[in-house]
């Protein structure tokens, strides 16, 4: 039996006997929008809790749509030029618009990869597009403090426009719940202080603060009450099936119209599955995610529900770019020379965690869960030294020393890495809230 999983821009071959208890972990089969920009079209004339978008847009003399770095697989190249024509249309110019992109704390899109990811030469060609960069203090604006007392200074250009726009997948997220809507306003583009505020360990280590749960997220609501401070903001927000294909598109108030994207992707990301299994293999869901092995995290914490305790993890990812930014191998470096105990009990100290070490904090949930094996070609060895798991050389033969070690044939293949969590509900037990 052979199950292919997500890796690079392409898959991996995983190789499995015939004799073993084999469980491929998927999504249902999604529905698919034949013509996507059609689709956005009719979501912007079709909204979720507000007017029209030529409605909203008429009149409007600065306009910020914010997009997704590339580390996010959003159909740019579908929805951008849609926004543009149909804001043009209602009479804004286009030396009006900017397109933001929502980089958080990461590295600026530039150059080639500026045009993969806005995906249309129409667009760049068009209208101003233009990357956040978090540490700039000057290009920020202070708009409130939260009741937890955050700090929030988010980018006076998409802060000072007239019509603000965020666009984004809508998807499982480990911290946030789900991703889109809120979260591309902050983090997306608010200040390096804010950022680091909502990632100390006071939000992170909430038993709430995981995959798919928004009710008691404590950084979800968060991010709510920033938003509330910006005043009107809307969205168009994607579900893309595991082909990367448009599944649903709308468009709306920013909150009302992300919970009803919520409310869809709920439906085929969230998998029930019966039992945990002592053999779990997955991957960081393929390019762009499974760059570095700082977004690798996320595809070693989504199937950990169904992983048995004690059992073995193991990850694909290509990891082309290396571990990541400087600031997360410095982490790396602190986790292994601390050990894990002295360095979360660091972290629970801070407000404000330093940058990316929050990616190691959740890597300890996987360490403490079980044996957690990685496949990851582009990582040198001294790379290899500082992610904190162990480094394999074949899929294929740590399934066989997993299946050996654990005298136990079960295995689950989860191919589409943390699009998809799988979480454990025997027969005839009640559903779980996990909204």
């Amino acid at each position: 039996m052979r199950v292919d999983i997500n890796f690079g821009k392409g898959s991996l071959p995983v190789e499995l006997s015939d004799d073993w208890q084999v469980t491929v972990v998927r999504k249902p089969q999604m529905p698919i929008e034949a013509d996507g920009a059609f689709a956005v079209k009719r979501a912007l004339q079709s909204p979720v809790g507000c007017a029209p978008f030529r409605e909203l847009a008429r009149g409007c003399s600065n306009v910020c749509i914010l997009i997704c770095d590339i580390t996010r697989p959003v159909p740019n190249g579908v929805i951008l030029p849609v926004l543009i024509k149909e804001l043009i249309a209602a009479g804004v110019e286009a030396k009006a618009i900017t397109v933001l992109i929502a980089t958080g704390l990461h590295r600026p899109n530039e150059g080639d990869e500026l045009a993969k990811l806005v995906g249309d030469p129409w667009v760049l060609e068009t209208v101003n597009v233009v990357n956040h960069f978090a540490a700039r203090d000057d290009d920020h604006v202070l708009v409130g403090t939260t009741n937890s007392g955050t700090v929030v200074r988010l980018d006076r250009r998409f802060v000072n426009a007239d019509l603000k726009i965020a666009t984004g997948l809508v998807e499982p997220h480990f911290f946030a719940g789900y991703s889109g809507g809120r979260k591309v306003i902050a983090p997306g583009v608010a200040h390096a202080e804010t950022i680091t505020t909502l990632h100390n360990a006071h939000f992170l280590e909430h038993p709430k603060t995981a995959n798919c749960v928004l009710e008691g997220n404590q950084l979800h609501a968060e991010q709510l009450e920033i938003v509330s401070m910006v005043g009107d903001a809307y969205a168009v927000n994607t579900v893309i099936d595991e082909r990367r294909q448009i599944s649903f598109v709308n468009f709306g108030e920013i909150i009302v119209s992300h919970l009803d994207a919520v409310s869809v992707i709920r439906r085929f990301a969230e998998v029930p599955i019966l039992e945990q299994f002592p053999t779990v293999v997955t991957s960081c869901a393929g390019y762009p995610l499974d760059q570095t092995y700082y977004q690798t995290v996320k595809g070693m914490v989504g199937p950990l529900d169904i992983l048995s305790p004690g059992g073995s993890l193991i990850v694909a990812s290509e990891c082309s770019e290396g571990l990541g930014s400087p600031q997360y191998v410095e982490a790396q470096r602190r986790l292994i020379s601390q050990g894990a105990d002295v360095f979360l009990e660091q972290l629970k100290c801070k407000t404000h965690a330093a940058i990316d070490e929050w990616q190691t904090e959740m890597l300890l949930k996987p360490m403490q869960r079980g044996d957690v094996q990685l496949y990851a070609p582009g990582l040198s060895n001294e790379e290899g030294e500082l992610t904190g798991v162990r480094m394999i050389e074949s899929v294929d033969q740590a399934v066989r020393e997993s299946i050996r070690k654990s005298n136990d044939t079960r295995v689950a293949i989860v191919p589409e890495g943390p699009y998809v969590v799988p979480f454990v509900r025997p027969n005839n037990a009640p559903s779980v809230n996990r909204r």
